[in-house]
């Protein structure tokens, strides 16, 4: 049988076991072997994928500027909450935002806008200010987080 040595703890892993302390059978040192292999793999594998995830997601997110030209200069466009309810939102270019349902749910709505340094704010009437983050979501879609909790998808 192959001779394994190790350090204390493998000893007291060992006693108690119908193998000799230094002593495993093929099938268990073959294991071993792998688990480290994979270990080794791991840890210079799952860095580099979550670097690029990360990445992905900041280059992903809209700059202030960007959500102004491309939201914020009086075009309507589509929002839809998670639940399902679909507003046609404007942006005027002046600072203030209107929305009306497209469907039986939601409220009419108006209010004011505003760039902020990650996004945009928006206050509607009677309401606190609110602030968010737009993020690339395929090709004509965006989610609005307020954040990491998605608060609507708009689209064009």
């Amino acid at each position: 049988m192959p001779q394994v040595t190790g350090s204390a703890d493998f000893s007291a892993i060992m006693q108690g076991s119908s193998w000799g302390v230094g002593e495993l059978p093929m099938r268990a040192s073959i294991s071993g072997a792998v688990a480290l292999v994979l270990s080794i793999v791991l840890s210079i594998v799952l860095p580099i994928v979550l670097a690029g995830a990360t990445a992905a997601f900041a280059a992903s997110r809209l700059t202030p500027n960007e959500v102004k030209t491309t939201f914020f200069d009086g075009k309507p466009f589509t929002a839809s909450t998670p639940s399902g309810v679909k507003f046609k939102m404007v942006f005027s270019a002046d600072g203030k935002v209107a929305r009306e349902p497209t469907g039986t749910a939601g409220a009419k709505g108006e209010g004011t806008w505003k760039l902020d340094q990650e996004g945009f704010c928006t206050t509607w009437k009677g309401q606190k200010p609110n602030c968010f983050v737009v993020i690339s979501a395929g090709t004509n879609k965006w989610s609005i987080m307020k954040s990491s909790t998605l608060m609507a998808v708009w689209s064009k």
